[in-house]
């Protein structure tokens, strides 16, 4: 007999594993929208990413993310805004769609 938990609220799979992601809250579910007040992405004209609101929406459904908003302005060399920068383009390099693009021309790359 498998070993079994009980009240665990995330469902297994075939091969034994927890389909976690795919519950009410996950960032999966998050609405996504780019019109209206309460949007949650930029459009791409406008450089695609998230909205503070989009973020902190994304940080009530995630407690403990760290996810942040795009760095992009000007910053000081050697700081951890250009550090996170240097990481995102660096991430990104190969984002080919339209948004993709949209979004490293936001931050800079």
């Amino acid at each position: 007999m498998a070993y079994t938990q009980k009240n665990n609220p995330f469902p297994v799979t075939s091969c034994g594993r927890r389909r976690t992601f795919m519950q009410e809250g996950s960032p999966m579910n998050m609405r996504k929208t780019t019109k209206g007040k309460g949007r949650t992405f930029r459009t791409t004209e406008e450089g695609a990413g998230m909205t503070s609101k989009g973020v902190s929406d994304y940080k009530k459904e995630n407690p403990g993310s760290n996810l942040q908003i795009a760095v992009t302005g000007k910053v000081k060399r050697g700081s951890k805004a250009a550090k996170r920068r240097k990481s995102f383009c660096a991430r990104s390099k190969g984002w080919t769609g339209e948004r993709g693009k949209a979004a490293r021309a936001r931050w800079k790359c």
